[in-house]
């Protein structure tokens, strides 16, 4: 269960929430722009999300190195490979070692969605901690913003699983396809 939650509202007008769960800290920014206030992923979950596109480039099955997704996406090797364990344990890529070692996806991209990436790096999507898997809210019973919340979650989570990897790529210009 969450521990603390702490929002800090900077002069730069960047709005962070700190949320304290099962030991890690969570950091959810949300930085406002004149009108409009964004809520970001993380880099960590930008890096997952274009680590399985890439993969999902090749034939189902077919192992690339992490030094290739690196180069390919332009991120640091180092933080690949961690990015890799994360994506191991939810099941989503299954590494090999050795000279021909690296990682492949460990189901079809017509499987795999953006709800499953954005967990497998973040842990449960939860707009608040009263929508967190296993949390009981006190307040709940007579907290005006809770369903609209709620209402919101389902609309991300939903918007989130509504295309796969082999969708989006389908649905891009890129001429870059391999399958």
């Amino acid at each position: 269960m969450p521990k603390k939650i702490e929002i800090i509202l900077h002069q730069t007008c960047r709005l962070e929430f700190y949320l304290v769960f099962c030991n890690k800290i969570k950091r959810i920014n949300i930085v406002h722009n004149k009108r409009w206030f964004f809520m970001q992923i993380t880099r960590q979950t930008e890096y997952a999300i274009r680590t399985m596109l890439e993969l999902a480039k090749f034939p189902y099955g077919e192992v690339l190195s992490t030094r290739f997704i690196s180069e390919q996406q332009d991120i640091p090797e180092d933080f690949l490979k961690k990015t890799v364990k994360l994506l191991a344990l939810a099941d989503l890529v299954v590494t090999q070692r050795g000279t021909n070692g690296g990682i492949k996806l460990a189901k079809r991209a017509g499987k795999i969605n953006l709800a499953d990436i954005v967990a497998a790096i973040e842990g449960p999507i939860a707009l608040n901690v009263c929508l967190s898997p296993g949390y009981t809210c006190p307040n709940q019973p007579v907290c005006p913003v809770n369903r609209n919340l709620a209402r919101a979650q389902q609309a991300l989570i939903k918007e989130l699983q509504r295309e796969t990897l082999e969708d989006m790529l389908k649905n891009t210009d890129s001429s870059d396809h391999r399958e």
